[in-house]
Parts: structure tokens; sequence; C-alpha cells
């Protein structure tokens, strides 16, 4: 039986690689760009991390992600034309995504060797690497930048999954309560619009 590890690590690529192909299909893209951009999504943030941490790319030794990524560009790409309001369908999946990762980013550096602060870091990077280039890659208005929180969602998840850790708490008590804190704070940004305090331009002082 998959372990809850296992299963937010797939969930993470699965739904990132959705969003990707959703965005091409809003693109009109043809098939193999399907595969390149649900490929970018969903294994980019964590590309990233492991090349930073100095460790084996996850999907080359486990090719089922890439394979993963794949069969998801093909479902989309035959099936998209069913879905309403598509960009709603890639706000949510990303969501999803950016909650899991945050929480397996943390772990695997944490499993590195990565002091706590560094997994926090890892676990934002992850979450939200796939995102950002697939927004940059297509020209699509780059969610990370958006006023609603995002970053913060998985900067907060990434803590709250560090946090109890270094308490004691079960892996498994441990990524459910930073996947949902994530979550929720992710639902409230698209639902709610909900935002962190602005910076406030000031004029600037002159000096004699």
């Amino acid at each position: 039986m998959p372990s809850l590890f296992e299963f937010l690590d797939v969930l993470g690529v699965a739904v990132f690689a959705i969003s990707g192909a959703l965005v091409a299909s809003r693109k009109e893209m043809d098939l193999v760009s399907f595969g390149l951009l649900a490929s970018l999504t969903g294994i980019g943030g964590g590309t990233l991390r492991d090349l930073l941490l100095d460790r084996p790319v996850f999907w080359i030794e486990q090719p089922y992600y890439l394979a993963t990524c794949l069969i998801v560009a093909i479902l989309v790409y035959f099936s998209a034309h069913v879905i309403q309001r598509r960009f709603i369908i890639v706000l949510w999946a990303d969501a999803i995504g950016v909650s899991a990762f945050s929480v397996m980013g943390a772990e695997i550096a944490l499993r590195s060797g990565a002091n706590e602060l560094v997994a926090i870091v890892m676990g934002m990077m992850t979450a939200t690497f796939g995102g950002l280039a697939r927004d940059v890659v297509c020209a699509e208005p780059v969610l990370i930048m958006r006023k609603e929180l995002y970053a913060t969602c998985a900067m907060a998840g990434a803590i709250v999954y560090v946090g109890m850790g270094v308490f004691d708490s079960s892996f498994n008590v441990s990524a459910l309560a930073g996947f949902t804190v994530a979550f929720a704070l992710r639902a409230g940004g698209i639902h709610r619009g909900w935002t962190l305090p602005p910076y406030k331009a000031r004029p600037g002082r002159d000096y004699e």
C-alpha cells in the first residue's frame, strides 16, 4: 500500500501536470506541447530542488513521475473540450499541487540533511517553481505575482510541517497539517481574495 509520502508526491506531480495541460488547451497547442508543458509544470519544481540539494533528480531515478505527466497530458488533450471554466480549474489544481509540494519539498530537503530553514525554502520553491515556469513559458499572468496569497501558502505549509516535526510529530500528522494549512490559505486567496498587507509607497525625504 502506498505511503502518505508517496501519495502526496505523486498527487503534486499529477495535479500540476493537469494545470499545465489545461493551459496548453487554452493556448490550442499540439499533443507534444501538451506533454512538454505538463512535464515542465509537474516536475519543474522538484527538479530545481534536487539540483540545488545536489541529489539525484527524482524523475530520472523514478521515471513513473515523468510517465504520470505524459499520461495526464494525453488525457487532458482528449478531454479538455468538455471542461468549462478551465482557468478556475487551473487555479484549484495548482492549489492542490502547491499544498502537496510545500510538504514534500521540505521533507525531501530534511532527508537530504538540510536544516529546518533551508527545508522551508525548498518546500516553497518546490511548490511554486513549476507553476512559475508554466506561466512564463506560456506568457500567462504569473500566479505567484498575483495579489492574493500564493507563495505565502507554500511557505506556511512548509513551516507547519517542519515545525511539527521539531516536536516529534509523526510524518502523517505533520504532513496533513501542513497540507491543510497551505490549501486553506490558498483557497481563501482564490475564493475570498485574501492578501497580505501591500507595501504603501511614501514620498522620499529631501535632505539639504
